[in-house]
């Protein structure tokens, strides 16, 4: 299961114009405070607010077992021998005919009795919630684009419009006046005011509402460490804001007792008060527990509980959201993407479901813990931030401090209490964290020779192309194909969350031979045939995906139900075919923000690569996590080989 999003549904939210794929969650809409007239309190009003079609969003259908098994069958075909693709083929139509048609029906039965919600929902907030390994490798994390206006930058006076404008966006939010969410087919067609008055009432297949119940989450929510499976918390009555600064812990209200934003002036003075506090960094930070295996974290979280921390640990998992001020400037773009991810692990609460992080220099970036959602609400919440904050800041440069305002007595400092075992707890999570980081790399590429545009004009499909390179450029490395995985979104079905799309196809596998080994055995029109080819069945896969027809979603919720049992799992899922797909050497996102820089996931296969990339008009972008098993530098610099070959066929130029 990958991260972030890939380019397809727009949400449409006021003036923002976005393309995501995305998720759900499930929770109703509430109300506070009244006041809806201030400026200062709320967005714009919307004639379709969030939930208007939440209760007719359809039901995410569970794909015919046949279908479902002959996908996967295609999906393996390309990467197994012969032999090795009999013997899964074998299993496969076994267990079509026996232990997973009776799952099936299971399945369909239970789905029957939850018609609120989908039935893969379940089983991923199980999976992340079991996921035992620290949350750094789940968390994705999105960087956000300077302010234009370069005045703005500053850590103080961005921090501040951020704060303000995401305490404005959750009042407006739970007030339901937050926009409806549209996933568009055609934009150009469906994207305006006349069409958005007729959808308010009448939905349409080319653009249908999509499920952004999950934007709940986003605030005064914390994953809870439990003993094998973590526990979702979300307490929306708090009023209080984190911030974590050297590892030290500030709380402050920034919603007042009736539930309004306090000033931005106070907020900036708070804020100020703790970037200037000479309270030296914590000796024993807390937050680098938060990095640990949860079985470990969870246990050292009941000792600082029995150590009398019950309280202040409270305060933390309510906190609206964690803003994290780091001390540091950024050099490079590496050094801004290992900062975002991790920084030094003592300055992040990576169990909050939102996190900011601005950096000294003003740099700023999102963090999310993946389990209440996927990308589509950090996506969509992005960019309205971005917007605001930029075209309609709260505070400015030079802005005048609040008058009478006392910080000193609004911020508290949390101290905990520590015992040489929860000391040493914390000395040994540092330890831990330091070795994780020490062997991840980060790696970016930009090819610049031409992007979206030519490929449309070449009627191929952008996200086809941008998957092909990363195969051909995986093959030109290591001379082999290998497994890949993009996240799509199911978000146009209630509580959809996502599904996978395997862009490695027998296509594709046979265009990129013919391109890396093979380049003067084929014409430029074959070549090009063999690139249309490959968009045109990559097409298929997306539209089968976003319609709930992928295999992956399918056979993982069968998969947990057969692991319900105390039955021993059928061959399928033992099958080592079955584990190498499920655990992609490729695994990849695509997305796009006006509001974003760029991003990066984690990998789950040791082997593999994290990919982000983006592929804008004129050029594309790519970003690699990798750890030394792998070179990223080296296959970005394929992928980039692979690009050049691709464009210069389309440009019908024969290759050298």
């Amino acid at each position: 299961m990958s991260g972030l999003l890939s380019v397809r549904c727009v949400a449409s939210l006021r003036k923002s114009r976005m393309h995501l794929r995305a998720t759900a969650l499930g929770i109703t809409r509430r109300n506070y405070s009244s006041n809806k007239g201030s400026s200062t309190e709320y967005w714009s009003q919307s004639d379709t607010p969030l939930m208007h079609h939440q209760e007719s969003l359809p039901r995410l259908p569970i794909p015919k077992l046949e279908d479902t098994v002959r996908r996967y069958l295609a999906a393996q075909r390309p990467l197994l021998n012969d032999d090795q693709f009999r013997r899964t083929e074998r299993i496969a139509h076994d267990f079509q005919s026996g232990v997973g048609k009776q799952l099936q029906e299971e399945l369909v039965a239970q789905d029957k009795n939850k018609t609120h919600t989908s039935y893969i929902s379940e089983p991923y907030l199980y999976w992340y919630l079991s996921f035992r390994d620290s949350m750094m490798l789940t968390n994705p994390y999105v960087v956000f684009n300077p302010d234009p206006k370069t005045e703005y930058n500053d850590q103080l006076v961005r921090a501040t419009n951020i704060v303000c404008s995401a305490v404005r966006f959750m009042k407006t939010l739970r007030a339901g006046l937050q926009e409806s969410g549209v996933c568009h087919l055609n934009p150009t067609k469906s994207e305006t005011d006349g069409f958005k008055r007729v959808f308010r009432w009448a939905p349409s297949f080319r653009s249908r509402p999509i499920d952004l119940s999950p934007f709940f989450r986003l605030f005064n929510s914390t994953r809870i460490p439990k003993r094998r499976v973590d526990e979702l918390f979300t307490d929306d009555k708090a009023r209080h804001l984190l911030v974590m600064r050297k590892g030290n812990m500030y709380v402050f209200d920034s919603l007042d007792g009736d539930g309004n934003l306090v000033t931005p002036a106070e907020i900036q003075s708070h804020l100020r008060y703790i970037l200037s506090d000479p309270t030296p960094a914590a000796p024993f930070p807390l937050g680098v527990l938060t990095s640990e295996n949860r079985d470990v974290w969870a246990g050292l979280r009941d000792k600082l509980m029995a150590a009398g921390n019950t309280e202040d640990l409270q305060i933390v998992d309510s906190a609206l959201f964690c803003l994290s001020l780091d001390d540091e400037g950024m050099r490079d773009r590496f050094h801004l993407s290992d900062n975002m991810i991790h920084g030094d692990g003592c300055n992040r609460w990576f169990d909050k479901s939102l996190t900011f992080i601005l950096t000294k220099d003003g740099q700023a970036a999102l963090s999310f813990d993946h389990s209440w959602g996927d990308g589509l609400a950090l996506q969509v919440f992005q960019n309205e931030i971005f917007e605001e904050t930029t075209e309609r800041p709260l505070v400015h440069p030079g802005s005048a401090a609040a008058a009478a305002v006392d910080s000193a007595s609004a911020v508290r400092r949390l101290q905990f209490n520590l015992d040489s075992e929860l000391e040493n707890g914390i000395k040994k999570a540092q330890e831990n964290f330091d070795s994780l980081m020490s062997t991840l790399t980060i790696d970016a590429m930009e090819f610049k020779k031409g992007g979206k545009a030519l490929l449309k004009k070449s009627k191929l499909s952008p996200d086809a192309v941008a998957q092909l390179a990363l195969q051909m450029g995986f093959l030109r490395q290591y001379g082999q194909t290998a497994g890949a995985c993009e996240t799509c979104s199911t978000a146009a079905f209630r509580d959809g969350r996502t599904d996978s799309i395997r862009p490695v196809t027998l296509q594709t596998q046979r265009c990129s031979h013919a391109f890396v080994f093979q380049p003067g055995r084929h014409s430029v029109e074959q070549l090009q045939a063999m690139l249309s080819e490959c968009s045109a069945y990559h097409r298929q896969l997306i539209e089968e995906g976003i319609m709930g027809q992928g295999f992956d979603s399918h056979l993982f919720a069968l998969h947990y139900l057969a692991d319900s049992k105390a039955e021993a799992l059928h061959g399928l899922f033992t099958d080592p075919a079955y584990a190498a797909i499920d655990l992609s050497i490729l695994e990849s996102s695509t997305l796009t923000s006006p509001a974003m820089d760029y991003a990066v996931i984690f990998l789950y296969a040791p082997d593999g690569f994290g990919v982000t990339y983006s592929v804008l008009d004129d050029r594309i972008g790519c970003t690699a996590s990798s750890y030394p098993t792998r070179n990223g530098r080296e296959f970005l610099q394929c992928v980039h080989k692979s690009l050049e070959d691709i464009f210069t066929v389309l440009e019908g130029k024969t290759l050298g």
